[in-house]
């Protein structure tokens, strides 16, 4: 046994042993595997293609919509919002039985949300003033500026949501489901203006979130639910796709007259349903994983850098990419994503775009525990079991 497998092995029992035995591990696996999700989707179906001096933004699903299957398996935004639900209330449950003020709980979670956020904006505020200064094509620095920001909306979605909390804790998911089906029916049937489908935002990533509040309250607890919505959310999203005429892919692909994500659509939302109907049934065997220490203390150093993850992935990616642009075109980096030449050449790049993502991780970090004031171990923050480990991801 090496070295290397010796101390790995006593961090993870470290971390396992300092872990609050009543946590329930599972709810951050699903965080975990959310967030990865995120990023390998993100880096499989985006690609920045070099075009002369400026770079451009394509998706393999244009030319290979065969492909869709990708977008099913890495668009988790539904499982982010289900647990995002489940311990947003469970957190406010807990300060009311302290005697928190909302206002105090409130700013809490939101500080907690947004404060990494400084770093990425000061950041792209300075790389976009000096692309700008340095005569760069104006389309690439919009490209790269809208890939670095874009991960920002889903910021102020959740953080909307979780301002209404106290509201929404007890509202049964069949009344935004309601919402997104009407705004559908009138969009997409009656032919009203598709300015409408933005009160979608709310409204289809409340379903999820407020399954999450039913979770909390014990409701979902057997695996009927967990049954009922993943084979209710299949086969409506499988109907809606081949009759209703919404897109296969889960995701937004560049050129297409409708995306399923921006703004969501209903195909989106049931399939919203299926994930957590899935991820609610894999609770247990997650429960019974994530009693490998090694499994566990994996889970949550994903966790503890979650919004690093998040916001720096597509930083990362642009990073590797302009980085190599002297050196390119280079395959499956900054050609157009045409074939399956492309997807065999990109996997290979998965391994660069992580590497610049734990350079990010080492120099932005510290901004996710607390604005960069200071670095805390993993298993100290596991041991205080502090409601910052468990809010929801953000993607």
């Amino acid at each position: 046994m090496t070295r290397l497998t010796v101390a790995v092995r006593d961090t993870a029992a470290r971390i396992d042993a300092a872990t609050p035995a009543h946590r329930d591990r599972a709810v951050d696996a699903l965080r975990a595997f959310a967030v990865l999700g995120v990023v390998l989707g993100h880096w499989l179906v985006t690609a920045l293609v070099a075009d002369g001096r400026s770079l451009r933004t394509a998706s393999p699903l244009q030319d290979m919509p065969w492909l869709a299957p990708v977008s099913w398996a890495f668009q988790t935004l539904a499982v982010f919002f289900l647990v995002g639900g489940h311990v947003a209330t469970r957190s406010y449950a807990s300060a009311r039985e302290r005697g928190t003020p909302y206002r105090r709980w409130l700013h809490a979670r939101l500080a907690r949300l947004f404060g990494p956020v400084v770093a990425v904006l000061t950041l792209w505020t300075v790389v976009t003033l000096a692309l700008l200064l340095s005569d760069a094509d104006y389309g690439t620095v919009r490209t790269l500026v809208k890939l670095a920001l874009s991960p920002m909306w889903f910021l102020l979605v959740f953080a909307a949501l979780t301002a209404a909390t106290p509201l929404v804790a007890r509202l049964h998911p069949l009344w935004p489901l309601a919402v997104v089906l009407h705004v559908d029916v009138l969009r997409f049937g009656l032919g009203a203006g598709d300015g409408l489908g933005w009160l979608n935002l709310a409204a289809g990533w409340l379903v999820p979130y407020t399954l999450g509040a039913a979770w909390t309250r014990g409701e979902l607890e057997g695996r009927t639910a967990g049954w009922v919505l993943l084979g209710g959310g299949t086969a409506a999203t499988a109907a809606l796709v081949a009759w209703a005429g919404y897109p296969a892919a889960m995701v937004g692909v560049p050129g297409a007259e409708v995306s399923n994500l921006n703004p969501p659509t209903l195909a989106a939302v049931t399939f919203g349903l299926a994930q957590c109907g899935l991820a609610l049934l894999l609770r247990d065997r997650l429960r019974h994983a994530m009693r490998s220490p090694v499994a566990w203390a994996a889970v949550a150093l994903v966790n503890l850098s979650a919004m690093t993850v998040f916001l720096w992935h597509q930083t990362a990616l642009m990073a590797t990419t302009a980085a190599l642009l002297p050196a390119g075109p280079l395959p499956g980096l900054h050609t157009v994503p045409d074939g399956l030449g492309w997807v065999a050449a990109r996997l290979p790049w998965l391994i660069a775009f992580v590497l610049a993502l734990a350079v990010c991780g080492a120099a932005f970090r510290s901004w996710e525990r607390g604005g960069g004031r200071r670095r805390v171990r993993p298993s100290k923050v596991v041991r205080a079991h502090h409601p910052m480990t468990e809010r929801a991801p953000h993607v």
